[in-house]
């Protein structure tokens, strides 16, 4: 292996150490380890968020509880993935972890060098706020994403823009939580941009969907009522 890839190795092997011990110390007690167990899983998603350059992905797996609480969100998270897939199409729909992440492309949601929402893309955001309410104990992330045709600073400042109007959408639809928006522009590319379609690829919105320290209670709850 070479060293530059056994070193990104052994980050990414040390988040999850971190992220095991936060999932422990969520599972040791009721109540206030709940929320301390969520805090410090939400630390470890941000490491493991920049060691595999996914925001979105780090703040699922930044949220994972594990053991027989786990598989009772897992279960949930399945069924709610297939409504969604069902229902949205054009997006992508993923489980990741115990948590769900959708991801739109810009195109279907944005005009060029737009953060206003497409009148054709407000049919599949409804979609996703009725889900959400269905499932109304999850917590929520947006993540902006962009090519790099630009400037660095105005992506970033585009794709937090874009981030912030579907979270806006979404509460006008009634969701009520509170949703996290990032924009992170171009500095989390999942294709090449030197072609056209990586570019496309590259300008995305992705939604995290991941158990909120309410659900994660509740979970711990009934599988120790089991």
């Amino acid at each position: 292996m070479p060293r530059s890839s056994r070193s990104r190795f052994l980050r990414i092997a040390l988040a999850a150490m971190i992220l095991a011990s936060s999932a422990s110390c969520a599972m040791n007690s009721r109540g206030k380890g709940a929320v301390i167990g969520a805090a410090a899983g939400g630390l470890a998603g941000g490491i493991i968020g920049n060691q595999t350059g996914s925001t979105a992905r780090g703040a699922i797996i930044g949220a994972v509880v594990g053991g027989a609480a786990g598989v009772i969100i897992g279960n949930q998270m399945d069924q709610q993935a297939k409504e969604l897939e069902q229902n949205i199409p054009g997006a992508v729909v993923e489980r990741v972890g115990e948590g769900i992440q959708v991801t739109f492309a810009s195109g279907l949601l944005f005009g060029f060098d737009s953060d206003v929402i497409q009148s054709q893309a407000r049919a599949n955001l409804t979609e996703l706020a009725n889900s959400l309410g269905k499932y109304d104990k999850s917590s929520l992330m947006i993540v902006g994403h962009t090519d790099d045709v630009g400037s660095a600073a105005y992506n970033e400042d585009l794709s937090q823009r874009r981030a912030a109007a579907a979270a806006s959408y979404l509460r006008n639809q009634g969701v009520t939580r509170q949703i996290t928006t990032r924009g992170v522009g171009e500095r989390e590319p999942v294709a090449v941009n030197t072609t056209e379609a990586g570019r496309q690829k590259n300008r995305r919105v992705e939604v995290a969907i991941y158990a909120s320290a309410a659900l994660q209670d509740q979970a711990r709850r009934q599988a120790g009522g089991n």
